[in-house]
C-alpha cells in the first residue's frame, strides 16, 4: 500500500511511537510518506528515520508553568496556513492515512474522503476509561484535532474495552540491566527549569538527571542538566531506579515495563494528562501530585521499587493486523495482544 503517516510533533510519545511502526510498514513492502506538525523544525532531533518527510506547522496547545494557557493557544492557531496544508496535499495515489493524533493528516483524509486510521493513546477516550478534568471544550477539541475512520486506542489497561497495550521500544534485554541506587531521571519539559531545581535541592542524597529545553549539558552539585537526545535519555531511563515526568503517555509505559517508580505532574488544563494521572490512581501504578509537592515528593523517593509490568512487542502483531487489511476486527488484535499481559497484577 502507499501510506501516508501522519506524527504529532508536539511531544516525544508520539514521535517515539512511529519511530517503530513506520520501519515496520516499509519493511513489509509499504511506501510511507511522513508528516509531521507542533513544532519549530528546528526544535526536532535525531530524525532520519521518517526520510522522507515534511514538516508542517499543524496545531499545538502553547504551555507555561505546567499549564495549558488557552488564549495564547487560540491566538497561535493558524487556520488559513493548516487549511492551506490540508487542501495543498496531494492524495490521488494514497491507499491509506495513518495519524498519530497529528491534524493535518487526519483531516486530509476526513475532506478528500480517504480512509483513515489513528494510532494513538488519544483514540482511547472514544471508549469507557477513567476520564478526569472534562468538559465540554475538551471534548469537543478531543474529537476535532485528529478524527479517523478507525480509531486504535492505547493504553496501560483494557479496562473492558478493545484498546491495545502500550506500543513501546523494545527493552526486554534492559529490564534485567542493573539500576543506579538514588539515580532519578527527571523530565518536566512544561515546567520552569528553576522552578524544578528548587524543588529537588532539599533531596542532596539523591542524584537528578534532569532533561530540559538548554542547549549544552551541566552538572553541579547532585544536578546533571541535559538537552533533549534520544540515546542519553534512553540510558539514563534505563540505569535510573526512580522517573519523575508529566502524565503524558510514552514515558510512563516505559517507566512501568522497565520496573521503575513513577511520580507524575499532569499538565493542568490538559484533560488527557489529568485522565491518565486519574488511570494511574486507580490502576495504582505511581504516584500523582498536582503541584511541585514536596510532601508527596519525599514520600515517593523512599518507597521500594516497583515491579515491571510485561507489555509485550506489540508493534509487529498490530503491522501484520495492518497489513491483512481486516480493520474491522480491532477486539481480535487487541485480545491477542492482551493475553500477553498479567492485569491481574495491577490493582
Amino acid at each position: 500500500m502507499k501510506i501516508l503517516y501522519g506524527v504529532q510533533g508536539t511531544g516525544n510519545g508520539h514521535i517515539t511511537r512511529s519511530r517503530i511502526i513506520i520501519p515496520l510498514l516499509r519493511s513489509m513492502g509499504h511506501e510511507v510518506d511522513v508528516i509531521i506538525s507542533g513544532r519549530k523544525k528546528e526544535k526536532y532531533f535525531d530524525m532520519e528515520t521518517f526520510e522522507p518527510y515534511q514538516i508542517k506547522h499543524g496545531l499545538t496547545f502553547i504551555t507555561a508553568k505546567g499549564k495549558v494557557k488557552i488564549v495564547k493557544t487560540v491566538m497561535n492557531l493558524n487556520i488559513i496556513k493548516f487549511i492551506k496544508d490540508i487542501r495543498g496535499q496531494d492524495i490521488s495515489n494514497i491507499d491509506l492515512i495513518i495519524s498519530d493524533y497529528e491534524p493535518i493528516t487526519a483531516w486530509v483524509a476526513k475532506m478528500k474522503k480517504k480512509v483513515s486510521m489513528g494510532i494513538a493513546h488519544q483514540y482511547a477516550f472514544a471508549y469507557k476509561i477513567p476520564i478526569a478534568g472534562d468538559d465540554f471544550f475538551s471534548r469537543k477539541l478531543l474529537n476535532f484535532f485528529a478524527p479517523v475512520d478507525i480509531g486504535l486506542g492505547i493504553h496501560w489497561h483494557n479496562f473492558g474495552q478493545p484498546l491495545l497495550p502500550p506500543i513501546i521500544p523494545n527493552l526486554s534485554k534492559e529490564i534485567s540491566s542493573s539500576t543506579i541506587k538514588g539515580k532519578v531521571l527527571v523530565y518536566l519539559p512544561f515546567e520552569d527549569l528553576n522552578e524544578i531545581i528548587d524543588f529537588l535541592n532539599p533531596y542532596k542524597e539523591y542524584d537528578f538527571y534532569i532533561y530540559h529545553d538548554i542547549k549544552k549539558q551541566r552538572n553541579f552539585e547532585n544536578f546533571y542538566l541535559r538537552p533533549f537526545s534520544r540515546i542519553g535519555f534512553k540510558n539514563d531511563l534505563i540505569s535510573s531506579a526512580k522517573v519523575i515526568c508529566n502524565a503524558g503517555f510514552e514515558l510512563p509505559s516505559e517507566a512501568l515495563l522497565l520496573g521503575k517508580n513513577l511520580l507524575v505532574k499532569p499538565l493542568i488544563g490538559q484533560m488527557e494528562q489529568v485522565s491518565n494521572a486519574e488511570a494511574i490512581r486507580i490502576l495504582k501504578i505511581g504516584r500523582v501530585m498536582n503541584s511541585l509537592d514536596n510532601n508527596i515528593l519525599k514520600d515517593w523517593l523512599i518507597e521500594p521499587k516497583s515491579k515491571s509490568i510485561n507489555y509485550p512487542d506489540s508493534a509487529y502483531d498490530l503491522v501484520k493486523w495492518i497489513d491483512g487489511r481486516k480493520w474491522e476486527k480491532i477486539d481480535i488484535l487487541s485480545e491477542k495482544l492482551w493475553e500477553k499481559v498479567d492485569l491481574a497484577s495491577f490493582v
